[in-house]
């Protein structure tokens, strides 16, 4: 048996994340161009929503498969199933093409960050982990900064296709590293994964999607949602392998942890989406300013998550999840009282600085706990059951705005949705009458400020489930026990 060599299986699984972080700044720079250009402004949040959904409807399916058969097969699939659908994105000609594409980029995203996270846990101990883990959000730092002006400088010399293709070389790269770096012993087990309950888990998420992006329109896919998760969760609980174990959310620290995530995702996705959307349609500035506007908070992130992984040895979980998320209240009521006209753009980097290292302490600290609380067999489900309540909630937060803002823009059925279509594109609408302009232009702005105030309550509500975070031995590998996860310190 090969043995791991373990800096550069690190670097590999670096570089993995760096593109699914690349991608989330990158693609948020370039959308109001892409509308512009594809059109279908009733499909802009499906952009992002096909992509999140894709990815967190298999997160929990490649994380048991992660257990069941290995974490490197798992993430070299995810790698190649993404880099093929960022060339397939990059090559589409319509806006149904490239949600389409979108959905088969999210598939393969699905495994790269729960595995990835996974096999860090593996090679390091818990005295490493929580330093490897911050500098692992590094990452996301070096993402922010590059992300918003590569996209910015490709849609303004290039064309927006190459957003995508810039994912190619370095998911080709890290392919290579963990083929030749990467080696595992596994104890293959005779399971077999829960089909019955991965099928009902997608139908039913894909339902909670429609309902909440409908705003009005579509609620009886609501309670068809409600239908097919109890369904789910009644199969989980029977199945001898289950997608999500049921079991695992015995744990208050597990529990509370998806809650959370799932809420500060919410927030955190929201504002990734709409921020660069606010500052580029409704303050005019160009795609590479509006981009530079989630910068501070993708760089605080990481930054913050390194200072927690430090400390947390020291202090425990509970106090920098709870003032982490008290930060993302406070910065998110401050971004939703600045984006305004005449603001000061500096002013809500601040804020959104501010969000982000509120984001840094609590998210790091949550998956180290929810990691700790387990032991090797169920650490890949748990690490990415974790992950998929904190992407799901990314999905129903940006799904929900969208339909915010799609609602609010087409409240007059006189405006034909090309007008609408073209206040997004790089022309910002000059070509349409000043009084249909203006009255778009006030149905994006209240659209969009609903979004923000949104942002708002789910970074408080985050924070109140965050009071209720038990107490967690920070043992590596030791499950909660009852007692000490129920008593707050």
């Amino acid at each position: 048996m090969r043995k791991t060599h373990r800096p550069l299986t690190t670097l590999a699984l670096a570089l993995s994340l760096f593109t699914a972080a690349l991608e989330v700044t990158v693609v948020s720079t370039a959308m109001p161009t892409v509308v512009g250009e594809l059109g279908g402004i009733q499909s802009y949040a499906w952009v992002f929503t096909a992509y999140l959904l894709a990815s967190t409807i298999t997160v929990p399916i490649y994380g048991k498969l992660s257990d069941l058969y290995g974490r490197r097969p798992v993430l070299l699939f995810g790698i190649g199933l993404f880099c093929v659908g960022s060339i397939a994105s990059g090559l589409a000609m319509s806006m149904n093409a490239l949600i389409a594409f979108r959905i088969f980029q999210g598939i393969g995203a699905g495994a790269i960050q729960p595995v990835a996270l996974t096999i860090i846990g593996d090679l390091y101990t818990m005295e490493e982990r929580g330093r490897v883990q911050g500098a692992f959000s590094a990452v996301w730092g070096v993402a922010g900064l590059v992300g918003p002006v590569t996209g910015g400088l490709i849609v303004k010399y290039l064309s927006w296709h190459w957003i995508f293709f810039i994912n190619v070389p370095v998911a080709i790269l890290t392919f290579g590293l963990l083929v030749a770096f990467f080696h595992e012993e596994v104890q293959h087990k005779p399971q077999q994964l829960d089909y019955a309950g991965a099928a009902l888990l997608c139908a039913g998420v894909v339902a909670l999607l429609i309902g909440v992006q409908g705003i009005g329109m579509n609620l009886w896919a609501l309670p068809v949602a409600a239908v097919l998760l109890a369904a789910f969760v009644a199969v989980e609980q029977r199945a001898p392998a289950p997608v999500i174990p049921m079991t695992i959310f015995k744990h208050p620290a597990i529990a509370i942890s998806s809650i959370a995530g799932a809420l500060f995702s919410a927030a955190m996705f929201g504002a990734t989406t709409y921020v660069p959307l606010y500052v580029q349609a409704v303050l005019g500035s160009s795609p590479t300013v509006a981009g530079g506007m989630i910068t501070p908070m993708i760089v605080a992130w990481p930054l913050a998550a390194l200072l927690a992984g430090k400390v947390m040895l020291r202090t425990g979980f509970r106090p920098l999840i709870v003032g982490g998320l008290g930060l993302t209240v406070l910065g998110a009521t401050a971004m939703a009282l600045l984006l305004k006209q005449g603001a000061s753009l500096l002013a809500l980097q601040v804020a959104l600085g501010v969000f982000g290292v509120g984001l840094g302490f609590a998210s790091t600290s949550l998956l180290i706990a929810v990691q700790t609380s387990v032991g090797w067999e169920l650490r890949g489900v748990a690490t990415a059951s974790n992950m998929f309540f904190r992407t799901i909630g990314g999905v129903l937060g940006v799904g929900l705005m969208g339909g915010v803002m799609v609602s609010q823009l087409m409240k007059d059925p006189s405006i034909p949705a090309s007008a609408t279509n073209a206040l997004l594109g790089p022309e910002r609408g000059h070509a349409i009458p000043a009084e249909m302009l203006e009255t778009l232009s006030g149905a994006l702005t209240t659209g969009l400020t609903i979004n923000f105030w949104l942002i708002c309550a789910f970074t408080m509500a985050a924070f109140i489930s965050g009071l209720f975070f038990p107490r967690v031995q920070r043992t590596a590998g030791t499950p909660v026990s009852t007692s000490s996860a129920s008593a707050p310190h």
